[in-house]
């Protein structure tokens, strides 16, 4: 499992991202601007970022070169469909990708996939072996930095539950209208 770093002002981004990120098993952490991403960056020690490049505070282009100077961690950049794009402000803070919002799953995992297919973790594991982080495992859960944070994570958990409450509800009308006792669950 790889850790990415994602970091957008954009709530329905972030939700977007972390639902395609997490189906495919990664371990996500969210952030809504670049300079929490900066602080993020070496207690989270992620496999991969993810910047929105028009980012208040601190933008991708700004976090990118950062991540470069520092660590040297693969970073793709992400833009509105219609947002233009520098290309040579994304080549000279060495961007390894750009991503267009709204994000589609297959372009992303993509994007991705030459980054955290196979992390240094697990390339080091043989078979039979137990697998041993030198990190400790960090909690599956949305970093909550502002309301808007808490407002991405609700609906991610909603999102989640939805198509199990729509089945409930559904039951409950229908055993309604048909004037029985609705089946529980």
């Amino acid at each position: 499992m790889s850790r990415i770093l994602l970091a957008d002002d954009s709530p329905h981004a972030q939700r977007m991202g972390e639902r395609i990120l997490r189906d495919e098993g990664h371990e996500v952490i969210t952030v809504s601007d670049g300079r929490v991403a900066m602080l993020r960056l070496q207690d989270a020690e992620p496999d991969l970022i993810i910047a929105d490049i028009s980012m208040p505070e601190v933008t991708g282009f700004e976090l990118c070169e950062f991540v470069k100077r520092t660590s040297g961690q693969p970073v793709i950049l992400t833009a509105g469909a219609v947002e233009p794009i520098d290309e040579a402000e994304v080549d000279r803070v060495r961007a390894d990708g750009i991503l267009k919002k709204p994000f589609e799953a297959s372009l992303v995992l993509a994007s991705i996939g030459r980054f955290v297919t196979r992390s240094p973790r697990a390339s080091k594991v043989r078979p039979g072996e137990a697998v041993q982080s030198s990190r400790p495992a960090a909690p599956r859960t949305v970093a909550v930095l502002d309301p808007e944070q808490v407002r991405a994570a609700v609906t991610v958990a909603l999102d989640e539950a939805m198509t199990e409450l729509i089945d409930i509800v559904t039951d409950r009308v229908v055993a309604a209208l048909q004037g029985r006792k609705p089946q529980p669950k």
